[in-house]
């Protein structure tokens, strides 16, 4: 075993063990697709690299705002974003489900969201304030439900965000698309920046769960958007990469998916 798989199988075992310390019945072993989960999230918690990236996504994002500054148009300024992983820091959820060997469930997500606990993205509360002291107006497009509103304006207002309220909270209602929110605000509003961690929080062509091949195309058509009007923050934890992997069979037991994510590695020979 290399120096970084010993590493990796500490930290597992390490999790692992606070576990067990914690409840009266260990946990059952990790399936690979929540083993790296719980490495996924240490990494978003505690690497400089992962802040690096999102310091790099926001002062990259204030760059395109200034541009945009110098060309006003006939409509006010808009920034779009997301807001898990985006904005708010989810990976304590990610890492207690995965080191359980448990995955998402949407009663203890909206549990977690309820307690208006997440800590922020490194970078993003500076940017938005930024914006919105030059003018910009900051929409929050986000696929949480309505009945979590409250914990979600809660967990925004803790930080002092921008337009942390009801008009400018654009929740999930029916399908999962932001076309629609997107075109609303484009009514009134120049959008200039698009924020987010997962490609359809930026273009309607990745709606409507496509393949991975066709992510991979799409992605490629949209080339020069990227770092210039989409900017993209990283999640290793979750996300459509990882629906088109499983083809978005939400069905699939852990055991499938370990199958599906070793035949589709790449392994050196």
């Amino acid at each position: 075993m290399n120096n970084r798989s010993s590493i990796l199988w500490f930290a597992l075992a390490l999790l692992s063990a606070c576990n067990t310390t914690k409840n009266s019945m260990p946990t059952a072993s990790i399936s690979t697709v929540n083993n790296g989960k719980v490495w996924s999230s240490l990494w978003q918690q505690r690497a400089a690299e992962y802040r690096a990236l999102c310091f790099q996504a926001y002062n990259l994002a204030q760059l395109r705002l200034d541009e945009a500054l110098k060309q006003p148009g006939s409509k006010p300024l808009a920034v779009v974003t997301d807001i898990d992983e985006t904005v708010l820091d989810n990976s304590p959820y990610d890492a207690q489900r995965a080191v359980n060997n448990l995955e998402y469930d949407t009663a203890t997500w909206k549990q977690w969201t309820a307690q208006a606990a997440c800590d922020t993205v490194a970078g993003a509360p500076g940017f938005f304030k930024y914006a919105a002291s030059k003018g910009a107006t900051v929409f929050y497009i986000t696929n949480r439900d309505e009945d979590e509103r409250t914990g979600t304006l809660k967990n925004l207002q803790r930080y002092q965000m921008p337009n942390a309220d009801d008009a400018h909270l654009l929740l999930k209602s029916g399908n999962s698309s932001k076309e629609s929110r997107r075109l609303e605000i484009l009514k009134n509003y120049n959008i200039v920046l698009l924020c987010g961690d997962n490609l359809p929080d930026f273009d309607k062509l990745y709606d409507n769960h496509p393949t991975e091949q066709s992510r991979a195309q799409v992605t490629t058509q949209l080339a020069r958007q990227f770092g210039s009007k989409y900017i993209v923050l990283p999640n290793p934890s979750y996300g459509d990469w990882e629906g088109s992997l499983f083809k978005f069979n939400y069905k699939l037991t852990p055991s499938q998916k370990d199958s599906i994510i070793k035949a589709n590695t790449r392994f050196a020979k």
